[in-house]
Formats: structure tokens, sequence, C-alpha cells
């Protein structure tokens, strides 16, 4: 199983954005020394506490300054730019980052985000649809490009202004080829979402605020969509994300991961519930879709989504959720604010290089067994 990171990222409302865009990017350059495989990163225009803007700019910031991490975008969000644009400037950075880029995908969910773009009232998922097909034309075809889809609001055209032999009208094309990984997050339970990538070969990244009762639902979506194609789904495209703080000691643990009041994990889910409430989302932190709004509760949420202990602890808890969920090919580790540097900088060398290798093998005397 390999280990990622993700982080939307969260920072309170009084710290510098010139701090927390250097504590961001210390985190991401910590995850390429522990061995991280991927770090993805959120992106936002309109909050102040989630303030990364554009994460392909972000992590442009980091390839001289990391090895062998792959950079993710968490999410580009298809649904605020034109596709040619994301199509050669996801490219570009393909070639920068020599295939160290992972294309991470979503409508873009912030209604503020919308709004300031003008464009609060349409259907943005059709939109985030239409610009994905667009993308992909555009890398898969050579120019002079006449790209028009039945019901695609994007046409893309060079025919009439292209000239070749001198290299106008031709648009880049990945450093990987055919194509660079494309990952999905999937932030509700059942979604139906999760079929169209098992048929495109998108793979799904299930969010860190979701319940891990809804977790399975993901992969049975996805693996009913390989199928429907033909293929056989493999639980290495399955990417799982949890909240996890990991401490020489379970009091250290549940100190700064539960109990303190500046605990960033507290800060972190009281932002959310916020939010999921005020959007009328709050189904996602729910068990059944029933359940009162009223029964969910800070701690619930917490008790529900908040691993933390020390090592042998996280690494019980990592095994029950695979016995829960079943097999899945990474354990994405979500980043919080670093209220204590030194505690968030030693819980990620604790998963890197205790509980991963344990949970790792663990797995494999599960195997051989």
């Amino acid at each position: 199983m390999r280990l990622g990171y993700f982080t939307m990222p969260v920072h309170p409302l009084h710290r510098s954005w010139t701090e927390t865009l250097k504590e961001d990017r210390a985190a991401i350059i910590l995850a390429d020394q522990l061995g991280f495989h991927d770090a993805f990163v959120g992106e936002h225009l309109t909050d102040r506490c989630e303030a990364i803007t554009n994460s392909m700019l972000f992590h442009a910031t980091l390839i001289s300054d990391t090895k062998q991490i792959k950079l993710a975008t968490g999410t580009s969000n298809l649904s605020q730019n034109h596709p040619a644009l994301v199509a050669v400037q996801a490219a570009m950075f393909d070639h920068l980052a020599e295939g160290r880029f992972i294309f991470g995908i979503s409508p873009g969910a912030l209604t503020s985000d919308a709004e300031v773009l003008g464009m609060l009232d349409q259907d943005r998922n059709k939109i985030f649809a239409e610009a994905i097909d667009v993308i992909l034309a555009i890398w898969e075809r050579e120019p002079p490009y006449d790209i028009d889809f039945p019901d695609n609001r994007f046409k893309v055209s060079t025919a009439k202004t292209s000239a070749l032999h001198l290299g106008v009208g031709y648009m880049g094309k990945p450093y990987q080829q055919p194509r660079p990984e494309i990952v999905g997050t999937v932030l509700s339970p059942f979604s139906p979402g999760v079929v169209l990538m098992g048929k495109r070969d998108f793979h799904p990244l299930s969010a860190n605020f979701l319940l891990s009762m809804h977790l399975k639902s993901h992969w049975q979506n996805y693996s009913k969509g390989k199928i429907e194609v033909g293929v056989e789904p493999d639980t290495k495209d399955w990417r799982v994300a949890r909240n996890i703080f990991v401490a020489d000691d379970d009091q250290t643990a549940t100190r700064y991961a539960r109990d303190d009041q500046a605990s960033p994990y507290r800060f972190y889910f009281n932002q959310m519930h916020a939010k999921l409430t005020r959007s009328k989302r709050l189904f996602v932190f729910k068990s059944h879709k029933e359940q009162p709004d009223e029964e969910v509760t800070h701690d619930f949420v917490m008790d529900q989504l908040v691993i933390h202990g020390s090592v042998n602890k996280v690494v019980d808890r990592i095994l029950a959720l695979r016995e829960e969920i079943g097999d899945f090919g990474e354990l994405v580790y979500a980043g919080m604010d670093w209220v204590d540097p030194a505690l968030a900088r030693r819980s990620m060398q604790l998963m890197a290089e205790e509980v991963m290798p344990r949970v790792n093998a663990a797995i494999a005397k599960s195997a051989a067994a």
C-alpha cells in the first residue's frame, strides 16, 4: 500500500497568507523526503482559510525542491477555465516536472467561487464533463484542430489560422504518454460519477471527510464502470484519504488531535461542519440519509473521522479500516494546519517510517497465510 498526502489546505483566518504558503510548501518537501508517493493540493478562489488559488501554480514552485514525489492537482476546477487553457498548462507542467504530475480534476464545489465568476446558476457538473472531453481531445489529436462535440459549449479550432510549418496552431502534448494519470476526488456516498471514472480509466480518491462505512460504495461503483467496458478493476487505482495524527504516545496524540481547543483537527472539522451545514450538504457526514442533523455533532464527526494515537494504535486502526472496506492501493494522509510544527512533522515521520512499514508487513503476512 502506497502512502500519499492531501491538503485542501485549511488554515485559521488570522494567519498570514505568506506564512501558510511557506508551511504548505514545507509539508510537501517533507513528504518528498519521507518517501510519500504523491501530494494532492486543493484550490479555491474565494476562501481565506483554503487560500491556494491555483494548485498547478503552487506545485510549480516545488518541482525544483522535490526529487521523487508526484505533484497532483487536488483538484483543477475545470468549470472555471476554458479547457484549452487547462490542457496546455497541464501539458507544460508535466514537462517541467518530467512526468511527476497527476491531473486531479473536479467541477469546483465552492459556491462563492462560482458567484465571483458569474456562473452561480450554471450547471458546473455539465461544464466539467464537457471540459474534460475537450482536454483529452486536444491531447489525443494533431493540428490543425477542429474539436466540435455535439451539445458541448467549447469549440476548439485552429483551422483558419494554423501555419504548422512555423509551429503556429499547435497545442502541446503532455510529457507522459498517452496522458498523465487522471484522478477524481469523490465527496459523496454512492456517487454515480465513480462508475464513469471506471469506464474512462480515471482513478478515484475517496475524500477524508466521508465516513468509512460509505467508502466501499466507491469501489463498488468504480468496479462496475470497469466491468462494463470489459476491464478488470485493480485496487491499486483506488486512493482513500483519512485524517491521521501519530505521536510517540497516546496522551499526546489525544490532546493534539482531539481534546485541545487549539487542535488543528478540531478547527478543520468545525470549519467543515459549518460549511457543509451552510451549503445544505451535511449528508456527507451522516451515517444514513435519514439521520437527523442534530445527531451530527462535532464529537460524532471527530469520533468517526480522526484516527489518532501512538504507532501501534494507528496501525491497528488502518488495518481495521482495510478489513472494513477491502483492499485499496494508497492511503492518503490529510495535511492540517501546523499548530505545533514539531508535532506535525513528527506525525508525518512516524507515519512514513513506522506506521506504513508495519501496515504493509501485516498485509503481506495475511496474503501469505
